[in-house]
């Protein structure tokens, strides 16, 4: 659940994808400032359309607009004058643009009819897949959706190359008894239909907010300073990530202050090497190749650009001073040196000494122990053990007899 502006708890069969905030939603007056509507579709599938009638639609309706040809099934996700900003941001080229017009909300026959054509979903992909492999074809069928009229269904397919699928839309015409519609997309455009969790913990920025798709480079991670591994470096498509570009302009813009090349320093200690760069701290680390016992020193960008101009006059700098720092011990303990006694549960107290107990008697007004009543919650026992067990009760209680009567005759 949610606030009325972030709710995607729709009768969906997945998770709204390319969630926006309607942060004008709760606000009167806003709706009527544009006709222009936001319909969301399976995946991250998201068209305009024109509201002509002035329905009164609110986030999250289902509602039936036109198609060519039939109709469709879609949840409003985006009204008024944010949906108009959206356009204009997502169309390239809005004189072009062919507008489809919204015809009602959604009746319980409309939402039975776009439930059965979902239902077909799968099974149609299933065997999509099988007849694409029976004509081999190098291609996949990635996903499939159907209009809401259940007269015509989106294939979604990936291929390298061109793929000539006259026969196979032939086939799946005769099997499925449809209109064919093919599209296709890339491995990225796929992984965001289909959706997941990225290597950090969160969901895919291609199913929750990225639309365009620039290309990424192994330069941008080298730019960086990442480690050229490809395993970590590639997503859920099998490409390199997304985020690779996210923070390559700050880097971009701090290297420029770095000479084109980090050359060695002479110093008078012999050879320093360069091995190791902060890009947005400006540090840069040098050690002697040999000699020295291997020590890092840790220099700022501006005594490097000093040191090589030394070098260029014939002079040869110290790295004095210049040491690599500790690192601060955090104060925290290793699990090999946590104490035994750490993990072992607490002692319980010593059991209670019930040998002088008092009995469960009742007591007069004095404090006497009403003997009868002990007696009577004695389970009776004419075994010999019995009888010496109550007699030691019995010598254990006169003390507190006594006692009581002693108090009694003082008041």
């Amino acid at each position: 659940m949610g606030c009325s502006g972030c709710n995607t708890n729709i009768d969906l069969d997945r998770p709204a994808m390319l969630g926006t905030y309607d942060w004008l939603n709760d606000i009167p007056d806003t709706t009527n400032e544009s006709n222009i509507v936001e319909i969301r579709f399976k995946g991250t599938r998201k068209e305009f359309f024109r509201n002509e009638d002035g329905i009164q639609l609110k986030r999250d309706e289902l509602v039936v607009v036109s198609c060519s040809p039939g109709h469709d099934v879609g949840a409003v996700s985006l009204t008024g004058k944010l949906a108009e900003l959206q356009f204009k941001r997502k169309v390239k080229k809005p004189e072009r643009y062919e507008w489809q017009k919204i015809y009602r909300k959604a009746t319980p026959a409309d939402v039975i009819k776009w439930e059965e054509a979902k239902a077909r979903e799968n099974k149609v992909m299933i065997r999509a897949r099988q007849i694409a492999a029976e004509l081999n074809l190098d291609m996949k069928i990635g996903d499939v959706e159907f209009r809401g009229d259940n007269n015509k269904a989106i294939f979604f397919y990936i291929a390298d190359d061109r793929v000539d699928f006259r026969e196979l839309i032939k086939q799946y015409a005769r099997e499925f008894s449809i209109k064919i519609e093919m599209k296709q997309i890339g491995v990225r455009q796929e992984a965001g239909r289909i959706g997941g969790i990225g290597s950090c913990g969160r969901a895919l920025c291609c199913s929750t907010w990225r639309t365009d798709f620039t290309s990424v480079t192994s330069d941008a991670a080298i730019k960086q300073g990442l480690s050229p591994n490809a395993e970590k470096m590639a997503g859920r498509c099998g490409k390199l990530k997304c985020c690779l570009t996210y923070e390559l302009d700050h880097y971009l813009e701090a290297l420029e202050d770095f000479p084109n090349e980090l050359l060695a320093i002479d110093t008078d200690k012999g050879l320093a090497r360069h091995f190791k760069t902060d890009i947005l701290q400006k540090k840069v680390w040098y050690s002697y190749a040999q000699s020295d016992g291997g020590r890092v020193f840790v220099l700022d960008l501006e005594d490097v650009k000093k040191f090589l101009n030394m070098n260029k006059r014939g002079q040869k700098p110290s790295f004095e001073g210049y040491n690599e720092p500790e690192a601060k011990k955090e104060n925290m303990m290793n699990v090999g040196e946590l104490d035994q006694k750490f993990f072992n549960k607490p002692e319980h107290g010593k059991k209670r000494n019930n040998r002088n107990r008092k009995p469960n008697g009742t007591r007069t007004k004095g404090g006497q122990v009403n003997a009868s009543s002990v007696e009577e919650k004695r389970p009776q026992g004419n075994t010999q053990k019995e009888n010496v067990q109550h007699r030691n009760k019995t010598h254990q209680n006169k003390p507190l007899v006594k006692k009581a009567q002693d108090n009694r005759s003082q008041d």
